[in-house]
């Protein structure tokens, strides 16, 4: 077989990016174009949460918000694209279901799911963990000096197949936080730099976090 024939067969890569975007800053940006560029990424989708089981406790922004800076976010980036899929399901939204969707949606391409490493600590209490396994790999993006040696140990020894496909990169600008966005609009503080001018702009226009 020509090489050029071997790498026909190969299936396409596609990256997914879940979040509640809340709001979207450069270390969710800088995070998706490292992962595209170094796992050889076709595009990645953007996929803003609707009502995560995980954050009930606290007051989200409406999820047309987090979709339009979501939006404006990307609106340069050619590979990049954002989908409605969850903030127009009713009711909690779980990861699995999402896979689900997007496996029938995109049968020819391996799934990557990109996240904070951090979450992955968690992965095993989210709804029908072994699925999720099956249906993606994986991406962890951590701020550097992420020791991430003692959760691989173990995680290897839990589940090994989750081990297998788990990969990590190191993303400087993860040091971003939008806790800390939130937190800095709610003092009146700035927010310039940390997120694309377009995002701040849609921020202060329509008064949110304060």
């Amino acid at each position: 077989m020509k090489q050029s024939d071997q790498k026909s067969t190969l299936r396409k890569r596609l990256g997914i990016m879940g979040g509640t975007f809340d709001p979207i800053h450069y270390g969710h940006l800088v995070a998706a174009e490292t992962a595209r560029y170094k796992f050889d990424l076709e595009r990645v989708i953007f996929i803003p949460s609707g009502a995560p089981p995980h954050k009930t406790k606290r007051r989200i922004s409406l999820p047309e918000f987090r979709y339009q800076m979501v939006s404006r976010a990307i609106a340069d980036n050619d590979f990049f694209e954002v989908s409605r899929i969850e903030i127009e399901r009713t009711g909690l939204t779980y990861t699995v279901d999402t896979l689900r969707l997007l496996k029938e949606e995109y049968p020819n391409y391996e799934l990557y799911f990109i996240t904070g490493a951090d979450a992955f600590r968690e992965i095993f209490t989210w709804r029908s963990p072994d699925e999720i396994i099956e249906l993606t790999q994986f991406i962890g993006a951590s701020r550097p000096g992420f020791d991430a040696l003692d959760f691989l140990s173990q995680l290897q020894q839990q589940s090994p197949r989750f081990y297998q496909r788990m990969h990590f990169m190191e993303v400087p600008a993860l040091a971003i936080s939008s806790t800390d966005i939130r937190l800095r609009v709610k003092a009146g503080q700035s927010i310039r730099y940390l997120l694309p001018e377009p995002v701040r702009l849609f921020i202060q226009k329509n008064g949110i976090y304060k």
